[in-house]
């Protein structure tokens, strides 16, 4: 466009042609960088929302966690004077598996080896989260066959004091 045709057209007509490029401009500028930033922010305070949301749960969960490692700690103390051999024993005949258990021996270290014959995994399972959860007591070595039998194996493991 040169200025000859510019100055060419009727007043009224330059007058309409610069309102329709200025409406124009500013649809093009509300298309191209305002509306899409509009859209970012909304997406970002989502994210937002969705990141606190998640902190919330972890600091939740570690107050949960807090709370079972001061529990274990605790539970230690409330052993009623048994070592980690007799606490081993009698936890184990205590959930059911004493027609199972066959060894109770004293490892390197303050640990212990518990054997196994023909175990109940699910029971065995269990007692190893119980001794975690109410003595503080996990295996620090497991191993298990399985035998004939639904769910049963032949299982030996080490239990440690967690510090």
């Amino acid at each position: 466009m040169n200025a000859a045709w510019w100055t060419a057209r009727p007043p009224r007509e330059r007058r309409i042609l610069a309102i329709g490029a200025a409406v124009a401009v500013a649809l093009l500028l509300w298309a191209l960088v305002w509306h899409p930033l509009g859209r970012q922010r909304e997406d970002l305070a989502l994210r937002i929302e969705g990141e606190r949301e998640q902190l919330l749960l972890v600091r939740r969960a570690a107050a949960e966690l807090g709370g079972l490692r001061t529990t274990g700690v605790q539970a230690r103390a409330d052993r009623e004077g048994k070592s980690l051999l007799a606490l081993a024993d009698a936890t184990a005949r205590g959930a059911g598996l004493e027609s199972a258990l066959r060894r109770v021996e004293p490892g390197s270290g303050g640990s212990v080896r518990v054997s196994f014959e023909y175990a109940s995994f699910d029971d065995l399972a269990a007692w190893l989260e119980g001794l975690a959860r109410d003595y503080g007591i996990q295996a620090s070595d497991f191993s298990a066959d399985r035998v004939d039998g639904v769910g049963l194996v032949n299982a030996r493991v080490t239990l440690q004091d967690v510090p």
